[in-house]
């Protein structure tokens, strides 16, 4: 007989009779009634067993987290809250388990308490529905690209260059690190390491990227990338992953269009295939703005906020445009705003970001044309002279969720933007390359997949919707 899930019985006509499932306990009750998960989905089966037809001491190993394989007919449940259950026939239990000690217990846990336990908190109800929806999400990325002639190129992880300029980086090395060579400088001499220059993890793979986008056309990539910001906040991350789309011959209109189409699918996606999980996870997010002040509270739902971004066009507006919104706002003029907007030039922050979509244009905004010192290198410069081809998408409760721009084509701008930061041309020689041979107008835009994890699932703390979190002081599991 072959073993079912938990979705595929629950989801089945009574007239499949005998059945085979394998599945983790989450509660026994009165030695009669078990509630089985195994994954699959939110929701639990109920195994009732006869509790005369099997030993005691079987019985006794049954408890919260033990693994068992059941046999046993699918018949119509005679309780309230499933249409099925199983009438057990055959019962074990796999392994071991310890009821003393098994940490997630029935009861309601703080996420603290499960991010220390991280390697068991995907069998509580939130962290295996945030689980299932990550890979889901994972999978409409992968089909959108694929059904619109993208190619997936897998950028390095170990690079020698530094694709945003910052500096934060980890470095990968095999130097001794107690007696590292040093040349006559008396610094490090990296002639000496594996790669025989100095190498980190990389940050992005977008200036690879642009490398295969200009010989195949359209590519994406979609992997981890790592920063050393010492930054302990609910938004940040030391390993997070990265989708990064390049596209030749488009440009930054282009660009937008592709982002905005982009989010739409992938999050349509989610609303048709992540039903349940999505309910629950509404629940209980509006479970938890109750217990917030009346002024800290969501206009929205989750679900709501979900079809926000897909029922509405996003609104586009020059980052000019956006400061005089903002100087002469409310907020702004009664000091509300924790970061005063007073000249043009300011980097904006969540608090005008969110300002912008959730009271003024009641929308999804797509910023652009910022000014070119807060912006990369690598971004087209404007006729104007002070400002870029850049693009952000700003969502609700998030604020910004993409970037993006115009990559500046012209082989003289480029090297001109590059010596302003002091990034040696010989760092990027190859990148300078894709400006000598064929070069061609192209653009592409970077979205952290944890911060699409956070919005699509109402998570506030992005250390909860990746497998096991990196941060300062943090590598555990």
């Amino acid at each position: 007989m072959k073993s079912k899930t938990v979705s595929e019985l629950l989801t089945q006509n009574i007239s499949l009779t005998e059945v085979e499932i394998k599945g983790w306990v989450r509660t026994f009750r009165a030695n009669r009634f078990i509630a089985l998960n195994d994954g699959s989905t939110i929701n639990n089966i109920q195994c009732v067993v006869d509790f005369e037809k099997f030993d005691e001491s079987l019985l006794k190993k049954i408890n919260t987290g033990a693994a068992i394989h059941v046999i046993g007919n699918l018949v119509e449940s005679q309780g309230k809250g499933q249409n099925v259950e199983i009438q057990v026939t055959d019962l074990k239990v796999l392994g071991e388990s310890d009821p003393e000690t098994y940490p997630i217990q029935p009861k309601k846990h703080s996420f603290e308490f499960l991010r220390e336990n991280a390697h068991l908190r995907t069998r509580t109800n939130t962290f295996s529905a945030v689980m299932r929806l990550r890979s889901s999400l994972s999978f409409a990325i992968h089909k959108y690209f694929n059904d619109n002639g993208f190619f997936y190129m897998h950028a390095p992880i170990i690079t020698g260059s530094d694709a945003e300029g910052a500096g934060e980086m980890f470095r990968v090395t095999s130097l001794d690190a107690k007696n590292p060579p040093l040349n006559d400088q008396g610094h490090i001499d990296y002639s000496k390491d594996f790669f025989g220059k100095e190498t980190n993890l990389t940050v992005s793979g977008q200036l690879e990227a642009e490398t295969y986008a200009m010989s195949l056309g359209k590519v994406y990539t979609f992997g981890p990338t790592f920063r050393a910001e010492n930054s302990n906040t609910s938004r940040h991350l030391a390993e997070f992953w990265m989708i990064e789309p390049e596209v030749a011959f488009m440009d930054l209109a282009g660009n937008m269009d592709l982002a905005e189409d982009f989010l739409k699918f992938v999050i349509s996606y989610i609303l048709t295939n992540n039903k349940e999980d999505l309910d629950f996870l509404d629940k209980r997010l509006q479970d938890e703005e109750k217990s917030k002040p009346q002024d800290q509270r969501s206009d929205m739902t989750l679900k709501e906020k979900l079809s926000f971004v897909t029922e509405n066009n996003f609104k586009r507006v020059s980052y000019t445009e956006a400061i005089d919104i903002l100087r002469e706002s409310k907020p702004n003029k009664k000091k509300k705003f924790k970061y005063i907007i007073n000249e043009w030039g300011a980097d904006l922050q969540s608090e005008h970001e969110r300002y912008l979509v959730e009271k003024h244009f009641k929308c999804p905004v797509i910023l652009f044309d910022y000014p070119a010192n807060i912006k990369a290198f690598y971004m087209r410069l404007n006729d104007d002279g002070k400002t870029v081809r850049a693009m952000d998408i700003l969502f609700p409760g998030i604020g910004e969720i993409v970037g993006g721009a115009q990559r500046e084509e012209r082989l003289e701008v480029l090297k001109q933007k590059m010596a302003a930061i002091n990034i040696p041309e010989e760092d990027l020689w190859w990148y300078l390359d894709l400006r000598k041979f064929g070069t061609a107008t192209h653009a592409g835009f970077g979205l952290g997949f944890e911060r699409l994890v956070m919005f699509v699932t109402g998570m506030s703390n992005i250390r909860d919707v990746i497998p096991f979190p990196r941060t300062p002081q943090n590598a555990e599991f």
